[in-house]
């Protein structure tokens, strides 16, 4: 059989069908190419793009002050004392040089022009430029040689030419933006997330005096505004970022170590402090963008960090032999580091700037820190010893660990596939599909077991106490009987061995009881996962399961509900469908009986309402609320419909949306300092709702 292909006709297919997007419409039609998305994180960009213009002004030297306010009608403006844009026609598009830099892509002083920047931030490298093109409405203030110039634009366009309204004795810029909702489905300014931001660009541009506030409460008649003011200035730069990284932290080198060079037209600055902790807080910048993936900065710091620390040590005999070298792991543990690098033509990995790939950094980087370093272990003697007993914790406890491994791995060998014996496996192998529940006690276990989908849910049972890994070991965690048969189940290994690519399951959930019990063994876990596990929590593989606190009968009807106000509003449907049963019975009978029926329907009314206010486990007007004391009072058939099922289930998700405040906060809760815990606890005591005690 021939198959022949039919030639279709085309006759509008020509050059009128090639768009040609103008000017800033590529950004409107495609803002996640420059932007990174529309979400609040792309909305936020917005704001740090104009920031970092003023950033640019200050490390370029011509800035000491930038302020950043947030006011009413989603409005941001952000001033700086800079040399201002200029205004005078641009030789190459024949506008204003101001309406050049607001209108055209990639236009600005940090593309070579003479006199621009050596060294430059912006996110994306595109600047104000997309700001005004996605925005609603776009005003540009400048004080220029003299005069206040002023332009206006609407959705990236001008309304009007660039004119001057005055006179000025001052320099700088002033930018004004208000979000196109067109573009941002939500346009919801983060003040946290803001102050974060520039807190730490004020670490990095150290001398730098950056402002915010907060005009977004409008007034009420004849009212003052509610203003929120935050001002940042630091002298000492990158020492005061990691000294405000460990301000709750007990530290093991009182003063913290800072290096700074240029070298190779590459300038670097490191500053770094052990502290008593079990994880690493490494901060990485390149001309003032956060590389969270890292990059050859990272790579020359840490080179230089071993060879500097196994140097003093062995110089010093501080080492033993059977122990060996330290490697960059155990230089890790409880290092509070933070490298900035400034550099004229910054190479970055994706579009967000996430890794740094500029190879001759990664030589100049290792040289300044080694040099630098190895100046202050010899010259803080106290200080070095401090810092190198602290390694030497970390090697003792690496080799523990490996021992430990080794034995929890030839153990499990022998009760077959290294699984441990608690562990009800799902009979797939597809990491996606499957998922394993960490249940709180025997008896919910048993009840999961037994009301699971065994092809891809696998259950594994708590017992004994959880270890608090904030207050203990990696070698000890290994050990520990109720861990233990976690990382063996996970499948992926812990501390050096973890590779991810080898994880067991694509969801990992967390069940236990909706009492405080059951919320300290969550926290317990949560602690475990993200001091050991962090990346599986980044990944979105860990999930807390949500059991119903009540369930709720009245005849063959049964509800559940997960919170003191879903009773209350299930109670308040029953209500309403007894009385709805009761108007219709009322009709069908005679004029005798409607008034016993009325007094009925009134009772059945104010028993259901007192339900409300009752206590646990009754039965009233025909409505049975149960509530549940933990797991093991559900059957089976409960759990999985409850909590289980995936077309019915409710399950959180975990996620990190600020490391540092979650590594902040696991330190008040589960760390070694009583006091911190007391404050937070008192702080936050009123705003609990219900406790069981």
């Amino acid at each position: 059989m021939t198959i022949m292909a039919k030639k279709t006709e085309q006759t509008s297919y020509g050059a009128k069908s090639i768009q040609v997007l103008e000017g800033l419409d590529p950004v409107r039609k495609r803002p996640g190419m420059y932007i990174g998305g529309t979400s609040v994180e792309g909305l936020h960009h917005l704001v740090w793009e104009v920031v970092n213009n003023s950033i640019d002004e200050a490390m370029a030297g011509y800035c000491t002050d930038i302020t950043v306010r947030l006011l009413p009608d989603n409005f941001v403006e952000v001033t700086d004392n800079g040399r201002g844009i200029p205004v005078e026609i641009h030789p190459q598009t024949k506008k204003s040089t101001l309406e050049t830099v607001m209108t055209v892509l990639h236009a600005g002083g940090k593309f070579g022009g003479e006199g621009g920047y050596k060294i430059s931030g912006g996110l994306h490298g595109v600047g104000v430029s997309v700001v005004n093109a996605l925005s609603l409405f776009t005003k540009v203030t400048v004080e220029f040689q003299g005069k206040v110039w002023i332009q206006e634009y609407k959705r990236g366009k001008p309304v009007a030419s660039v004119k001057s309204i005055g006179k000025s004795d001052r320099t700088g810029t002033t930018v004004a933006f208000q979000a196109d909702p067109e573009i941002f489905p939500e346009i919801a300014y983060s003040w946290t997330k803001i102050l974060e931001y520039l807190r730490y660009q004020a670490f990095l541009t150290k001398g730098v005096r950056i402002n915010a506030e907060d005009w977004r409460e409008a007034p009420g008649k004849g009212e003052e505004y509610k203003v929120r003011r935050h001002s940042f200035y630091f002298d000492s730069g990158i020492v005061s970022f990691v000294k405000f990284l460990n301000r709750k932290k007990e530290v093991k080198n009182l003063t913290p170590v800072y290096i700074e060079k240029t070298q190779s037209d590459i300038y670097v600055e490191v500053s770094l402090q052990f502290t008593e902790g079990f994880k690493e807080h490494l901060f990485a910048f390149a001309n003032n963008i956060l590389n969270p993936g890292g990059g050859t900065h990272v790579t020359g710091f840490k080179m230089a960090l071993t060879r500097a620390m196994n140097d003093y040590a062995k110089k010093n005999n501080l080492i033993k032999e059977k122990e060996g070298a330290f490697t960059s792991e155990d230089l890790s543990e409880g290092l509070t580091a933070v490298v900035s690098v400034k550099l004229a033509n910054p190479q970055f990995e994706g579009q967000t700037k996430d890794k740094l790939n500029n190879q001759e950094v990664r030589g100049a980087v290792s040289s300044v820190t080694a040099e630098g370093l190895s100046e202050y272990l010899e010259t803080h003697p106290a200080d070095a010893r401090a810092m190198i007993d602290k390694c030497l914790l970390t090697v003792r406890a690496r080799i523990a660990a490996r021992a430990a491994k080794d034995a929890v791995l030839r153990k499990g060998a022998l009760e077959g596939m290294t699984l441990p014996g608690k562990l009800a496996d799902c009979t797939t192998r597809d990491a996606a599909r499957s998922e394993v529940y960490i249940v709180e006690g025997d008896s919910a276990g048993g009840s999961a077991k037994q009301g699971r989908n065994r092809e891809f849910q696998a259950i594994l049972p708590l017992r004994g106490k959880l270890v608090n890994v904030e207050k203990t070991s990696l070698d000890k965690v290994v050990k520990s009987d109720t861990l233990k048969p976690i990382i063996i189940a996970l499948g992926v290994g812990i501390g050096e061995t973890f590779d991810i690519s080898r994880l067991r399951y694509g969801k990992v959930i967390i069940m236990a009881d909706a009492d405080v019990d059951g919320s300290h063994i969550r926290t317990l876990l949560l602690t475990f996962f993200y001091r050991y596990y962090e990346s599986l929590i980044r990944g979105g593989h860990i999930y807390i399961a949500q059991p119903p606190l009540y369930r709720l009968q009245k005849g063959k009807d049964v509800r559940y509900a997960y919170t003191d106000e879903d009773k209350e509003r299930v109670l308040e449907e029953l209500k309403q469908i007894a009385a709805a049963k009761a108007t219709a019975k009322k009709d069908k009978k005679n004029k005798k009986n409607e008034s016993t029926d009325t007094k009925a329907l009134a009772d059945d009314g104010d028993e259901i309402e007192a339900a409300v206010e009752g206590s646990a486990d009754e039965t009233v007007s025909g409505v049975s609320i149960q509530r549940y004391k933990g797991l093991g009072e559900m059957n089976p058939e409960q759990l999985w419909e409850t909590t289980m099922n995936p077309d019915n289930r409710i399950m959180l998700q975990v996620k990190i949306e600020d490391a540092e405040e979650a590594d902040e906060l696991f330190d008040i809760l589960m760390g070694n300092e009583v006091e911190p815990r007391r404050r937070f606890i008192q702080t936050h005591a009123k705003a609990v709702k219900n406790l069981d005690v």
